[in-house]
């Protein structure tokens, strides 16, 4: 029945496993999709409100940061995003009466699963120091406990203050104006540990953090590489934009240590074909390559080209480009022919026939996108990987012009908006000039905590109070024991949410919950319904509008939160004019567009349908604000991991349901694997060397090349066409394994995609540990 909440939480390590799939979407995901939404929303209410989804009069869907097209249908969600709406818009509900029945040591036993079935928080609730118990608070002590907390810092940089993607823009622009009247830059959010390597390479090559790509670009390719990414469980409708681009001619090549389904063949679930038929074939060529072997991969390649030219000079590379738009060619060219094979081949675990096959595709192609996502941003090599990507383009002139570009796949729905916004711990000086220009305050400039850094000041004491703007800060980070017992040592700890989670009940000697207003949901302020806005993974920037009642009469609005504590904190002396803001969300985008450029005239532009696209030098004019004023080629050495003999190379990756820390269901029905989450996927060769049957269980231990070592008990062991000498598991379970100062050099990215571990036969089958 709907509203009714799971009693027992189950058993995660002794999952079913079946042979894995070979297409996505279909009738199974409708069903799926439909059943799950009913039994959190009811019939009536689901039909309500995934008709919403997505539309330009509706709310953007919470799942993913995929744009929308311009012609939408009446379903435009998939899957994952009717799993992510159904458990917001859920008739669940967790009272204060819950908590008194549920103190904090009895939820800290549960799984992350188990968590989010309770449904929807509903009231403001504190922990008091001393006290096992969450109760009601009213709004305003919340926030004059926090005030409380605040003021007792001996410098705001004490203080912490996170955010996840899921934040509106006005929501993040008032968080960032906040955080800087406090007086810091410690604003930590969730790019620091997903895609901050694109951003710096980015940054670095061609001046902005940020794709060159529209949707449109991929229906106008010839050839899309998408490389360490699984559309079909993290981004599903991009496989309509890989299909409609099949149907334009393009040719698709998937780079990847795993099979994944979605781009085996995708099912539409909007056509006849889709729904009754076979689908549609999506990869044309794909390459099974070792985990970390991306750098190496397009080194050679660009070795190739640039040989291709020598051969044929004049016919392969753009030296017209090259000549006028870019910088460093000849360092390049120098580094690139002095590619070893024999390092291409341990790297990649290709031969260079298999590279071969792919210089063919890619000299027919007149225009190319490479997409990628964290199976490139999240190794200790992803920041020169990347740029070896913008190499590969740049070679014939593939950025700034149609059907090419870089395409970094963002995961949560705004979390390039709010980095837009300001939600930066090293903003440049422009933004922070702009910023007290307009409301008369001094930002500091010294530059404040991401997120590692972040976990490390809360271990050490140098951090006092953590403030989390939604996100599951505890689950999402790595080296988990470090990180709980660093949030513990905290005097406060703060995670403004919709929904239960993990971070809830690793609190600091005091801890506040404080219920927000969903995407799905009706926002009321003083001057009547607000909408917000959103950027998506393409630098459009759209309207979000609830529709359903919101699910307490408690509940605030993120940036009635926000006003409200600065009011709280900063009292009337405050020359930011909050409350107007929170009445009125039209003047805090009438603010961000005196502030960000591109948001000149915000509310005429987002009253557009559909919205407005941001400007982007490199895309739209071939302009490249970098310290050079062009394109910078780089010529990093090539790297990769290092696996000593008897070990295996480790990705932590997502379930098909699961979005990051939130835990929908216990299946990866692409994957073959129902009703569990601790497994360890290895290739059958791996297991008989291992001595390590399919079903039998093992821990598995990470090692790092300081001798740090890392544990994770009871995994079942499933036989799995990975590549030879890799594993995959699920995170956050294993986040455990991922040490706090292992990271990506220059981005500071934790290092999840390449964790050398052995495995351990495990002496029995111990409970699952919360995830």
């Amino acid at each position: 029945m709907a509203g009714k909440a799971p009693t027992g939480d189950p058993v995660q390590d002794a999952p079913d496993v079946t042979t894995p799939q070979h297409a996505a979407a279909g009738l199974p995901a409708v069903g799926h999709s439909l059943r799950i939404a009913q039994q959190q929303m009811g019939v009536r209410r689901t039909a309500l409100t995934l008709l919403k989804v997505n539309q330009k009069n509706g709310f953007d869907c919470p799942g993913c940061a995929w744009p929308e097209p311009g012609h939408r249908h009446a379903a435009e969600f998939c899957e994952n995003g009717a799993k992510a709406v159904a458990e917001e818009a859920t008739l669940r509900r967790v009272t204060p009466d819950f908590f008194a029945a549920h103190p904090v040591s009895d939820l800290a036993r549960r799984s992350g699963y188990w968590l989010g079935q309770q449904g929807r928080l509903t009231q403001p609730m504190y922990l008091a120091e001393g006290s096992d118990t969450y109760e009601p608070v009213p709004w305003e002590r919340a926030f004059d406990i926090i005030a409380e907390e605040l003021h007792a810092l001996s410098s705001p940089d004490e203080a912490v203050f996170y955010t996840s993607g899921r934040t509106s823009n006005e929501a993040a622009f008032l968080y960032q104006l906040f955080a800087r009247e406090l007086g810091t830059n410690n604003l930590p959010d969730c790019s620091n540990m997903c895609h901050e390597s694109s951003g710096s390479a980015l940054s670095e090559t061609i001046g902005i953090g940020k794709g060159s790509v529209l949707l449109e670009d991929l229906y106008q390719s010839d050839l899309i590489i998408v490389a360490g990414q699984n559309p079909g469980t993290n981004h599903p409708r991009m496989l309509s934009a890989l299909e409609k681009a099949k149907a334009n001619g393009a040719k698709i090549v998937s780079v990847n240590p795993l099979p994944e389904a979605g781009l085996e063949r995708f099912k539409n679930p909007q056509t006849p074909r889709g729904l009754a038929g076979s689908g549609t074939p999506l990869t044309d060529y794909f390459l099974q390559i070792r985990l970390g072997g991306d750098q190496a991969l397009f080194r050679a390649l660009n070795r190739l080209l640039i040989e291709a030219e020598d051969i044929s000079p004049d016919t392969v590379l753009d030296h017209a480009f090259i000549d006028e738009h870019t910088h460093g060619y000849q360092e390049f060219a120098a580094a690139a022919r002095a590619t070893d094979w024999d390092e291409v081949q341990r790297a990649t675990g290709l031969d260079q026939d298999r590279i071969d096959k792919l210089l063919a595709l890619v000299l027919d192609a007149k225009s190319i996108v490479v997409c990628w996502a964290m199976g490139l941003t999240q190794h200790k090599h992803s920041v020169p990987t990347i740029r070896e990507v913008v190499n590969f383009l740049l070679l014939r002139g593939n950025i700034g012009r149609p059907g090419a570009g870089v395409c970094p796949v963002r995961g949560h729905s705004n979390v390039q908006g709010d980095r837009t916004m300001g939600v930066f711990e090293r903003p440049s000086a422009a933004f922070l000039d702009a910023l007290d220009r307009e409301f008369g305050i001094t930002s500091p400039r010294e530059h404040g905590y991401d997120v590692v850094r972040a976990i490390r000041a809360l271990r050490d004491g140098d951090a006092k109070v953590f403030f989390a703007m939604g996100g599951n800060f505890v689950s999402a980070s790595p080296d988990t024991d470090v990180t709980e017992a660093a949030m513990r040592r905290a005097r406060l700890t703060v995670h403004v949410s919709t929904k239960l989670n993990r971070s809830h009940v690793v609190t600091g000697a005091r801890a506040l919950i404080l219920p927000t207003l969903g995407r799905t949901e009706k926002d009321l302020q003083a001057s009547g319904g607000q909408f917000v806005t959103v950027e998506d993974s393409m630098g459009m920037v759209h309207a979000s509008r609830g529709g359903l009642a919101p699910a307490s009469p408690h509940l605030l609005s993120e940036p009635a939160i926000v006003s409200r504590l600065a009011r709280a904190v900063f009292g009337p002396q405050s020359r930011v004019p909050w409350a107007d803001l929170e009445a009125d969300y039209s003047l805090i985008r009438d603010r961000i567009g005196r502030v960000v450029p591109g948001f000149e005239d915000f509310n005429a532009k987002v009253a557009r349908p559909g919205g407005f696209t941001l400007p982007h030098g490199p895309r739209d004019t071939r302009s490249f604000p970098t310290s050079t004023g062009l394109a910078n080629f780089t010529a990093a050495p090539v790297e990769y991991p290092a696996v000593p003999e008897g070990r295996l190379l480790l990705q932590t990756l997502r379930s098909h349901d699961q979005y990051n820390t939130t835990i929908y269901g216990l299946d990866d029905r692409y994957r073959g694997i129902k009703g569990g989450r601790r497994v360890i996927m290895i290739h059958p060769d791996d297991g008989a060397s291992h001595g390590l049957a399919d079903g039998a269980y093992a821990d598995l231990v990470s090692e790092w090349s300081d001798g740090t070592e890392r544990r994770a008990d009871g995994f079942r062991v499933v036989h799995y066409p990975t590549t030879r000498g890799c594993a995959a598991a699920y995170y956050p379970e294993t986040n455990v394994l991922v040490p706090l100062d292992h990271t990506a050099d220059t981005s500071n990215t934790p290092a999840s995609k390449s964790v050398v571990i052995r495995l351990e036969a495990a002496t029995g089958r111990p409970a699952p540990e919360p995830a």
